[in-house]
C-alpha cells in the first residue's frame, strides 16, 4: 500500500537539517557519500554547519533552516543530521501548511521525536523512525540500519524481526504505528505535538536515562491517558541505564512492564529499535502494520 507520501525513486533530491545540535562536515561525509551511492542528490542547505554553543545555530537560525526545507517541493526527503537536543524549541516557530500540500518524508530519532509527534498529531501524516547521518558507518559499508533506512525510502517490503523477550505479554495486533524517544513523548504532554495513542501500536525507546525517571515519565504517560486503550505496545532499547547509589530495585524493562501491568494488550520488548548503533532499524510511524508477539517477534507492514 502507498503511503500518503511516494517512495523515493533514483534521482530524488533529499536534505539534511540540524535542527538540534550541531554537525560538522567532516560527520556527514559518509551519509553523503553513502546516500549518492544509492543514486539520490543530496542538499547540503547553507548554514546547516552554523554552531551556537551546543546547537546547531540560534533557534531562529535552525527555524529558518528546517522551514526552507519543508517549504522546498523539489526534495522528497528530510534527514535530521543527528539528535541531542533543540528541536522542541523551534517547533512552534515551524509552518507546516506548505508542507501538508506536498509532505516529504522526515527521518531520524532520538529528538526528532518532536517532529514525528507534531506531524502525526497535527497532520496525520507518515514519518520514519530511523538511523541519521551521524550514524552513518564512516567506511561507507552497509548495515543493518541503514541498509533498512534505504529499503523504507525506496518502499522495499521489509519486517523487523527479533527474538522474543522473558517479559513479552503474547498477542497479535493490528494499529497505526506511533511514539518514539520516551523523554521526548514526556516532553510533549499537554502541549499540541502530544500525539493520540488510542487504538494505536506505541513504541518506545530511551537512552542515558536514571531508572527513577523511566519511572516517572512511564507514570506520567499513563496518568495521561497515554497507555490506555492501546493496540499494542513496543519497547526497543533502553540503552545505558543508571542508577543511583541507593538502587531503584526494577530494571528498565520491569518499570515499563508495571506500568502497564493492569492492562490486557500485547507488549513486546527488545526490539532493534532506538539508540543501538547499526542495529537501529527504521519504522514508519503513522501508517498501519502488523504486530506478532510470540516465539519471533514481528513487526510487518500491511501491504494490503
Amino acid at each position: 500500500m502507498q503511503p500518503a507520501i511516494p517512495y523515493l525513486r533514483t534521482g530524488d533530491r533529499v536534505a539534511l537539517a540540524a535542527p538540534a545540535r550541531a554537525v560538522s562536515p567532516e560527520e556527514m561525509a559518509p551519509a553523503i557519500r553513502t546516500l549518492q551511492a544509492w543514486g539520490l542528490e543530496v542538499v547540503v542547505p547553507d548554514g546547516l554547519y552554523e554552531r551556537h554553543n551546543q546547537l546547531a545555530g540560534s533557534d531562529i537560525h535552525r527555524a529558518a533552516l528546517l522551514q526552507g526545507l519543508l517549504d522546498d517541493p523539489s526534495t522528497k526527503a528530510i534527514l535530521c543530521a543527528r539528535g541531542g537536543y533543540g528541536t522542541v524549541r523551534i517547533i512552534d516557530k515551524l509552518d507546516f501548511s506548505r508542507f501538508a500540500l506536498q509532505p516529504k518524508w522526515i527521518v531520524g530519532y532520538s529528538d526528532a521525536t518532536v517532529l514525528h509527534s507534531h506531524v502525526q498529531a497535527t497532520l496525520g501524516l507518515p514519518t520514519l523512525h530511523a538511523t541519521m547521518p551521524i550514524n552513518f558507518p564512516a567506511n561507507g559499508s552497509p548495515c543493518p540500519a541503514t541498509e533498512s533506512l534505504r529499503q523504507a525510502l525506496f518502499g522495499e517490503p521489509q519486517a523487523i524481526v527479533w527474538d522474543s523477550h522473558p517479559m513479552d505479554r503474547q498477542g497479535a495486533a493490528e494499529g497505526v504505528a506511533t511514539g518514539g524517544n520516551l523523554s521526548i513523548l514526556y516532553s510533549l504532554l499537554g502541549s499540541r505535538s502530544q500525539i493520540d495513542t488510542h487504538g494505536k501500536i506505541l513504541f518506545i525507546e530511551d537512552l542515558d536515562e536514571y531508572l527513577y525517571h523511566i519511572d516517572r515519565m512511564m507514570q506520567a504517560l499513563r496518568r495521561a491517558g497515554m497507555l490506555d486503550g492501546l493496540a499494542a505496545l513496543v519497547v526497543g532499547g533502553l540503552t545505558d541505564m543508571h542508577d543511583n547509589t541507593t538502587p531503584w530495585g526494577h530494571t528498565a524493562e520491569e518499570i515499563v512492564m508495571e506500568a502497564v501491568a493492569d492492562k490486557h494488550y500485547p507488549v513486546a520488548f527488545g526490539a532493534p529499535i532506538g539508540h543501538l548503533g547499526p542495529a537501529n532499524r527504521a519504522l514508519q510511524l503513522g501508517t498501519k502494520l502488523r504486530l506478532a508477539v510470540g516465539n519471533r517477534n514481528t513487526i510487518s507492514p500491511i501491504t494490503r
